[in-house]
């Protein structure tokens, strides 16, 4: 008994970690299966006005098009709520790389790059390494994947 109850935990544990299918039924947002939490808890006006990325508090957060966006500062949550679109990641916070190739994966919060106002995911620093050798041409494939790369 004990070793199925071991066995159902770490199933579920690792549940936790899994990327949100992508359907086009469901808004177009990555978070883990278990999480309603854009961005992996990261603040994203912070991307812009500290040039890192800096965990949000859940004593700043905001419900936007279904998800909760946290925030560092009171003053990061009037900024992003005066103006979501400008601060909130591309692609709803997947990979960058991944949508230009078709498809989605999850972005991670400590690879991204900010381009022409625009901040931008990807998965880990191999994939951000092939999305930097250029980035305009995986922006537009990008630009026309999305979002119907969420129905594939």
């Amino acid at each position: 008994m004990r070793s199925i109850v071991i066995a159902a935990a770490l199933a579920f544990g690792a549940l936790t970690f899994a990327a949100a299918p992508a359907h086009a039924d469901q808004a177009p947002v990555y978070t883990g299966v278990l999480s309603r939490v854009a961005v992996g808890g990261y603040d994203p006006v912070a991307y812009f006005t500290d040039g890192q990325p800096v965990r949000g508090s859940s004593a700043f957060r905001i419900n936007h098009q279904g998800f909760e966006y946290r925030f560092a500062s009171a003053q990061h949550l009037a900024a992003f709520r005066a103006n979501p679109a400008h601060y909130a990641p591309q692609y709803g916070g997947y990979c960058a790389w991944a949508v230009s190739q078709g498809y989605t994966a999850a972005g991670n919060p400590n690879n991204w790059r900010i381009v022409d106002g625009r901040l931008y995911l990807n998965y880990n620093d191999e994939i951000q390494t092939r999305w930097e050798r250029d980035i305009p041409g995986h922006i537009r494939s990008a630009n026309g994947n999305w979002p119907n790369v969420l129905s594939r």
